[in-house]
């Protein structure tokens, strides 16, 4: 009897990653991130340093209730970003690179650039 060789249907939304996967894919996707908001980060940088009235405006685009939520995006990608980066350097010199370690490792990347978020969104309302 031959064996069947047409296509498997592949669920992707029934595979568990491990956490060390998502924070490695997550580290991809926060770099991402962050090249993509590069013109519009420097469009601000320009426009505050041209005189009051450009810093008042781009205060004021920030501001928009749309782009506060934009910005806590940037600020999780970027801290997310700095945490895994340090978690893959120390990989590299042979730290956490176990299972267990690397998972706690893993987590606490989670965890540290969440607890960031959650920091940055409590100043932004006060």
């Amino acid at each position: 009897m031959e064996k069947d060789k047409r296509p498997v249907y592949l669920n992707l939304f029934k595979i568990r990653l491990p956490v060390a996967a998502a924070v490695s894919l997550a580290h991809r996707v926060s770099g991402a991130l962050m090249f993509l908001a590069m013109p519009f980060v420097v469009y601000l940088l320009d426009l505050s340093v041209q005189s009051d009235e450009g810093f008042q405006q781009a205060l004021s685009i920030l501001q928009h209730p749309v782009l506060v939520i934009v910005q806590l995006l940037f600020v999780w990608a970027l801290a997310h970003h700095f945490f895994a980066g340090i978690r893959f350097l120390l990989i590299d010199a042979d730290i956490a690179v176990e299972k267990i370690p690397a998972n706690r490792a893993a987590w606490l990347v989670m965890f540290l650039a969440v607890s960031v978020v959650v920091i940055v969104a409590l100043g932004m309302l006060l």
